[in-house]
């Protein structure tokens, strides 16, 4: 069967080793023009200004957010990397910063979003455009471009537009059939016809490895970085994607109600959802099929593969094995890799990737690849795995979010790429997983083997270095006879509020938020927030389940393991009084204002623009309310630019000090309530390491 061509071909993600650096701008210039012009492109087959704000699930944001964060994306990570000097737009690089993804600090509560006008966007966006190609014009560059590179941060922004052309795609294919129209860049496939019977082909036993160096030529996510070698046993894949003709019999057969087929979570999916089908199947009164494409409905393509979330699929593998009598599941990612190097270890890749054929899945007898159909292409493939780190794992100071999150075990990982995967998520490297309930462009084949699915040690210990020695200084031992800090603080803050209202407080900075849990002793309500999505996922995970679990290096490669309890601490009940949210403190969100106390914790020398931050901290406190910071003073160039930083040095041939700039900074809506107290703290660095510190701390209340 043939297959279309489309006229015009995405670009590929580059390699960034081209020794012409010249040549490397050139290269890289035109991907990201290609690369945002695609993306808008996208979001022409909405039919309407409606269809940017009504949303399409209720679990996500509306479009407006996501056609606005891929831009704000690049203008913060390009400030990060020193490459812009200034923001274009504070609110939106605020508001459409955070959110992508289900995670249990996002806020999607409506009422806490004002979203601006569809053209309002659109004139950011470019802005923006012109903003990096600037960049990408006048900046120095040297070849390579490596993980520590300032240019990392342009390639980081394009290929993370390049994820959201896909994720943004699946939920307009989510969205109400009037709220989007045909457009002539995004025609889906018109061939259908009766699906191929499916077989199982045996993979004989080999060696695959997984992850990449970090010299690799081409950019990677966090999580790709690191080596895993493994021999997989042998095991029999299917020859194609199950089709939705191979699916149907699933659904006739009544498995979506009956709970035998379903493990607990699917089970719980179910309840939820009262699915009878798969989502994007639609069955009319006749009882014929139709399926939901991104922009139409069409009669059911039998050939085509099927598109579930992981739970449906487990659940069909499940009653398979049943129907057969011998053991279906889904593939491992091990398995998955090793089906790969089998599928393409003698022939070019050719497959409904890229968007070089259909905006749409196709035929699965369309793209062979080695005995098989779809190792790659066509859609996603889900895997029995959960996502987890490879050994050497490490997040990249830019981008601590992009995959510790998703360490939870709720987080399948995805293979293969589907019809609109482009860039980074078409190459063999590629490491994405979803949560088990989501829906993207992705099906399943299924395989069956007399060995025992092959499994990783997934009880995760946080081995980030920093994380850990926050997590032990918040949560662990006392040294030195030195309080908890932390705990030291929300005391000497809450006896300042003694005689004072008390419902809410905020403490900005919260790394893994032990001061918060602290605060929600006295006050109703506590919010923390930090920059660092890493501290708050630890600080989310202790909400909710009480523990964390980290690793403390005790002398060079050995460590000793941690778990920590709220009940341990006394704080377990007073939890759920606490909420985390990740956030700029010199650009927060509107809604963190009204409170009636503010700890900022050591965090005035850590920010890009302190002076900024305390022209407007005042209007987050309600007049009465009080400001404590503290601060041992360290300022360093790595955090504050030189001309930025607050005291430490000399003015008019006089010592200027922070408290001296801080009683400058804060006299127009603060009054200096008393002498600052130091207060001492000590952060175990290795069993026989420890930095032992001062923290000034000043308190302030706002008069006005």
């Amino acid at each position: 069967m043939s297959a279309t061509i489309s006229s015009h071909r995405q670009p590929r993600t580059p390699a960034l080793d081209n020794p012409n650096a010249n040549a490397l701008r050139v290269e890289l210039r035109q991907y990201f023009i290609e690369t945002f012009s695609t993306y808008e492109r996208l979001f022409e087959v909405l039919s309407c200004d409606e269809a940017y704000y009504k949303k399409p699930i209720a679990l996500r944001h509306p479009l407006i957010f996501y056609f606005g964060h891929t831009a704000t994306f690049f203008i913060n990570k390009l400030l990060l990397a020193r490459l812009v000097e200034q923001r274009i737009n504070p609110r939106f690089e605020s508001l459409f910063a955070v959110g992508v993804d289900e995670m249990s600090w996002d806020d999607l509560n409506d009422q806490h979003y004002d979203w601006p006008t569809v053209a309002e966007v659109a004139h950011y966006r470019q802005q923006v455009r012109q903003t990096v190609l600037d960049v990408i014009d006048n900046s120095p560059l040297t070849s390579p471009i490596t993980w520590d590179h300032p240019w990392w941060a342009i390639i980081m922004g394009i290929e993370h537009e390049r994820i959201h052309l896909e994720t943004s795609s699946v939920l307009i294919r989510q969205h109400d059939l009037n709220m989007v129209h045909s457009h002539p860049a995004w025609a889906p496939c018109r061939q259908q016809g009766v699906a191929p019977t499916n077989r199982l082909i045996p993979v004989a036993a080999g060696d695959t490895t997984l992850g990449k160096p970090r010299h690799d030529s081409y950019y990677g996510w966090d999580n790709e970085y690191g080596q895993r070698q493994i021999n997989v046993p042998e095991f029999a894949a299917s020859e194609f994607l199950v089709s939705n003709q191979e699916y149907l019999a699933f659904v006739e057969a009544g498995a979506y109600q009956q709970p035998q087929w379903w493990d607990e979570e699917g089970q719980a999916w179910q309840e939820y959802s009262q699915a009878t089908m798969p989502t994007f199947w639609r069955r009319q009164e006749n009882g014929q099929y139709r399926l939901r494409l991104m922009t139409e409905e069409v009669s059911m393509p039998w050939n085509w593969p099927v598109e579930v979330n992981c739970l449906e699929a487990r659940a069909y593998c499940l009653w398979l094995s049943a129907q057969r009598n011998e053991p279906i599941r889904l593939p491992s990612e091990d398995e998955w890799y090793r089906l790969y190097d089998v599928a393409h270890a003698d022939s070019e890749l050719k497959a409904n990737i890229h968007l070089d054929h259909f905006a749409s899945s196709c035929p699965v007898n369309t793209f062979k690849q080695g005995d098989f159909y779809d190792v790659t292409g066509n859609v996603w493939q889900w895997t029995n795995t959960p996502i987890y780190p490879i050994a050497g794992f490490d997040v990249h100071p830019i981008y601590d979010d992009f995959t510790t999150p998703t360490f939870d075990d709720r987080h399948n990982l995805i293979k293969g790429g589907s019809w609109i995967s482009t860039g980074n998520e078409s190459l063999r490297s590629a490491r994405y997983a979803f949560r088990r309930h989501f829906f993207q462009h992705a099906g399943f084949r299924y395989v069956s083997s007399r060995h025992p699915e092959p499994t990783v040690t997934n009880t995760y210990y946080e081995t980030d270095r920093q994380l850990s020695e926050y997590a032990e200084f918040h949560f662990g031992d006392n040294y030195f006879d030195v309080p908890n800090f932390p705990k030291a603080l929300a005391e000497h803050g809450i006896k300042a509020c003694a005689n004072k209202p008390h419902a809410r407080a905020l403490d900005l900075g919260c790394a893994t938020g032990r001061a918060s849990f602290e605060l929600a002793k006295h006050f109703d309500h506590v919010t923390g927030i930090d920059f660092s999505a890493r501290f708050i996922n630890l600080a989310v995970q202790l909400a909710s389940t009480g523990q964390c679990r980290y690793t403390l290096v005790d002398e060079g490669e050995l460590v000793s393991y941690k778990t920590r309890d709220l009940n341990d601490l006394g704080l377990a009940e007073v939890a759920s009084k606490v909420e985390f949210f990740q956030g700029d403190a010199c650009n927060l969100k509107p809604q963190f204002s009204d409170y009636d106390f503010i700890l900022a914790a050591n965090l005035i020398d850590r920010l890009y623009d302190p002076a900024l931050f305390l022209a407007h901290i005042h209007e987050r406190l309600q007049v009465g309310g009080v400001l404590m910071l503290t601060s041992p003073y360290t300022w360093l160039e790595d955090h504050t630019p030189r001309a930025d930083w607050l005291g430490g040095f000399k003015k008019d041939g006089e010592s200027w000090t922070t408290l001296d700039a801080l009683k400058a900074h804060l006299a127009p809506h603060f009054r200096f309530m008393k002498e600052p107290a130091d207060i001492p703290f000590v952060i175990r660095e290795t069993r026989r390491k420890y930095q032992h510190s001062l923290a000034e701390a000043t308190l302030w209340e706002r008069i006005k």
